[in-house]
């Protein structure tokens, strides 16, 4: 009896040390009075990341309507490849509704210039608090509407910028940036706006790599989505961060 209460004693210690520690909290930028709910999700090897061998950071930004949350599939496949990963909430209560009017690079530029904002501001708070990760060379992940803030980021900020993943980003263009490894998977139901994806000639020039799933639908890119599709999305994020 004592000897099995110790191996299940010594079986949920490995079990918790192999897991993820997440807390959600709400960071307050003052320049703008705006306070961002957001998740920190730490690596199971956040042990072996100093302040001289500092690990990676990847921010999580969320589709229109979804939940900052709700991408769990992104951050445990980063958080076991050694990332810190922040999702972050970007739509606030008394937001203006995201404009559903074309052209969107003109239209959007406001909500994604002040997803940008609220990156930035997020990258000088939590460097200073977590200095064994390189806040200098971040990952951006978004879908939808968050892979459109991403991609503006990496446009503005190309050298904080290494790698970016989107889902089914649609209207803004990815960088053509020799220096910015992207990965971008693509639904079957809505094609993106001219320019957003590289053509072939760029493909070659370029370390993009763009893939539809077919069957696919946008708004199942997410955790609630098929279970097939998030193991497909898993895999894929998961080969290109390896």
């Amino acid at each position: 009896m004592q000897q099995g209460f110790k191996q299940l004693l010594l079986l949920t210690a490995i079990t918790f040390s192999a897991v993820s520690y997440a807390t959600g909290e709400v960071i307050t930028d003052k320049s703008r009075d705006r306070s961002v709910p957001i998740n920190i999700t730490l690596p199971s090897s956040d042990s072996e990341c100093t302040a001289q061998a500092k690990c990676p950071v990847a921010f999580i930004n969320a589709g229109y309507g979804i939940n900052h949350n709700g991408y769990t599939f992104v951050s445990k496949a980063l958080n076991q490849r050694g990332y810190l990963t922040i999702a972050v909430a970007h739509e606030l209560k008394g937001d203006p509704a995201l404009n559903r009017r074309p052209p969107y690079m003109a239209t959007r530029m406001e909500n994604w210039h002040r997803g940008v904002a609220t990156l930035k501001s997020l990258v000088g708070e939590l460097s200073c608090r977590y200095p064994q990760f390189d806040f200098t060379r971040l990952t951006l992940f978004g879908h939808s509407n968050g892979g459109d803030i991403s991609a503006l980021y990496a446009a503005i900020y190309p050298d904080e910028v290494s790698a970016i993943i989107t889902l089914d980003h649609r209207r803004m263009l990815l960088p053509r940036n020799k220096d910015i490894r992207v990965l971008t998977l693509r639904s079957s139901d809505y094609p993106a706006d001219h320019q957003v994806l590289l053509n072939k000639n760029e493909l070659a020039q370029y370390p993009v790599t763009q893939i539809t799933i077919e069957k696919s639908r946008h708004n199942d890119m997410y955790d609630g989505g098929p279970k097939w599709l998030v193991e497909r999305m898993t895999k894929e994020i998961a080969l290109f961060i390896q």
